[in-house]
């Protein structure tokens, strides 16, 4: 029946309805008579249903379900006292429930069909992320399977938002200061000043980090050089020295260095790709790559010559078999392709760069503009396959400071500059969504995903913000100024670091002093169901033999614990 047939269909019904009502209030029996005369109009006892009734039967029959039965005394009585409603009631609703019945069927096989289709949840937990590398074959309800992964993550938003969860100070080296932190999915190396590094698995909670051991065992303890750098990913350790040397360990064969290797000079930049076992080192004016070969002795992949000695370095990850770098020194910026010569990806006079960041098909570096024609501090963004500019963002006042591309959404970066702002740059239309005042001082550290911003600022304040609500949703302090900051959608890692790296009242006495002194790292787990800051700290967790802790400034450092 087509739409036409229907619409005639509830037009005659009505009219039937409104004839049959109409009949009735003319030949209203008189007082007294218990039964009256039924107008022709109405359907009696034993009568077949009218036209438009059997047609709608009809199609409840083509449908698969039987045919009516014939309309009893209760069923008329109903109709009747149906066909008495209000003038405002709409007097075709039994037709229209006939046929509205029939689709609800129809539509329910439908859905039923398809909320049992795994191939369906298994196709739409894959397109929103859950279980990337699983199979069909892995679990049998993939329906809830998406329902336990949305209910995960929407409680794990709740924790980072409302700042529930478990936090832990991670234990220090007494008479050292912190010099260096990284971090990979939860593993957190850090250098000292007595040539110390450690390594702590914050995805365990188990906080007894052992040390790396380094091949200088004549030196005297105290004696040896500071660590200047250290760089971590899924199976290597890096960490170069003040000295010039480099150890690499291989963190699942044991806490000896696998390799050591020696520059002439003291080691300015270090970098450690992401996805393989490539390590970029520079040293005066010479860039070097290292690389294990397929029997796994390391060797130089590449060895580079530049003309100004390197600020930043960076290694470009997916590249296939030949390893890239990114150097830039002053105001050069260098391509750096093994197999290949360095080459100079941009050059401008008296326009130094602040700070780099690479992805696997773009690189994103801050130039300061000096001289007498000032246009203004940007963040250049270049294509590494073209070789050339794709977008000028910024045009500010002050220095910008740090700059994530790799981390941040698809066509999104995140950048923190000098002037105390956070931005969010567009990378479609070339123009700022976003701008926070977020620091006291200059932002030194800054990650963003779909919808949180963490930074870190110059005067030791960590501030998390909702940036679609451009909303500051908590913040902690420490003294020193915040260097690393690296999350997931669980966890946080931060690490303030200090300044001085000279060690500070370190006799037992003072402890507490010295202690405020030589830098912090903290690790947040958001998807444990307690309060957050409301865990003991490793200290108050210690046995009863070790020395006595101090509250280290905590009503400072979370000000916000008891409302």
């Amino acid at each position: 029946m087509d739409d036409h047939s229907l619409e005639e269909f509830r037009q005659r019904w009505q009219e039937e309805l409104a004839q049959a009502q109409a009949l009735r209030r003319r030949r209203r029996p008189e007082a007294g008579e218990r039964r009256a005369r039924r107008p022709e109009a109405v359907v009696g006892r034993g009568e077949q249903a009218p036209g438009y009734l059997a047609l709608a039967q009809g199609l409840l029959e083509g449908a698969g379900r039987p045919p009516a039965t014939r309309p009893g005394r209760a069923e008329r009585r109903d109709a009747a006292s149906r066909s008495r409603s209000p003038p405002g009631r709409d007097a075709s609703a039994p037709g229209e429930q006939l046929v509205d019945q029939l689709i609800r069927d129809l539509v329910s096989k439908t859905w039923k069909v398809i909320a049992e289709d795994e191939v369906l949840w298994y196709r739409l937990c894959q397109q929103e992320g859950y279980l990337p590398e699983s199979s069909i074959s892995d679990y049998s309800s993939w329906k809830l399977i998406l329902q336990e992964c949305r209910a995960k993550e929407h409680m794990l938003r709740t924790n980072w938002k409302n700042r529930k969860g478990a936090v832990s100070e991670l234990e220090h080296i007494p008479y050292a200061v912190l010099c260096d932190v990284r971090s990979y999915d939860g593993v957190v190396i850090a250098g000292y000043t007595s040539g110390d590094v450690r390594v702590w698995d914050t995805r365990t909670w188990d906080y007894v980090a052992p040390f790396l051991e380094s091949e200088s065992e004549e030196d005297e303890p105290g004696m040896q050089p500071y660590v200047s750098f250290v760089r971590i990913n899924s199976s290597l350790a890096v960490a170069a020295y003040e000295d010039g040397f480099l150890n690499i360990w291989d963190l699942r064969t044991g806490k000896f260095p696998i390799h050591r290797f020696e520059h002439d000079a003291r080691i300015q930049a270090l970098a450690l790709s992401r996805d393989d076992a490539t390590v970029a080192t520079a040293s005066a004016f010479d860039v070097v790559m290292l690389y294990p070969n397929e029997e796994g002795y390391w060797h130089i992949a590449a060895e580079f010559e530049v003309q100004k000695l390197v600020d930043y370095l960076e290694i470009v990850p997916d590249t296939g078999r030949y390893p890239v770098a990114i150097a830039t020194a002053g105001d050069l910026v260098y391509l750096l392709k093994a197999e290949d010569s360095a080459r100079t990806l941009h050059y401008v006079y008296g326009q130094p760069v602040t700070c780099l960041d690479v992805s696997a098909s773009q690189v994103a570096f801050g130039v300061k503009s000096l001289g007498w024609v000032y246009e203004g501090n940007k963040i250049l963004v270049y294509s590494l396959e073209a070789e050339r500019c794709l977008s000028k963002l910024g045009n500010v006042l002050g220095d910008f400071t740090c700059v994530n591309l790799r981390d941040s959404p698809p066509n999104l970066m995140v950048s923190g500059n000098m002037d105390r702002r956070v931005r969010i740059h567009d990378l479609r239309t070339d123009k700022i969504a976003l701008s926070l005042s977020a620091h006291q001082l200059g932002v030194s550290a800054v990650q963003m995903d779909d919808w949180k911003i963490v930074s870190g600022g110059e005067e030791g304040l960590v501030s998390v913000w909702d940036y679609r609500m451009n909303q500051k949703l908590w913040e902690v302090h420490s003294r020193h100024p915040v260097r690393h900051i690296s999350f997931n959608s669980h966890s946080l890692i931060t690490a303030n670091v200090p300044y001085e790296k000279v060690v500070r009242n370190s006799d037992l006495d003072n402890f507490a002093t010295h202690r405020r002194h030589r830098g912090l790292i903290h690790a947040y787990e958001f998807a444990v169901d307690q309060l957050a800051f409301q865990s003991p700290l490793p200290v108050c967790r210690s046995p009863c033999n070790t020395m006595a802790g101090y509250n280290y400034d905590l009503a400072l450092a979370f000000p916000y614990d008891n409302i």
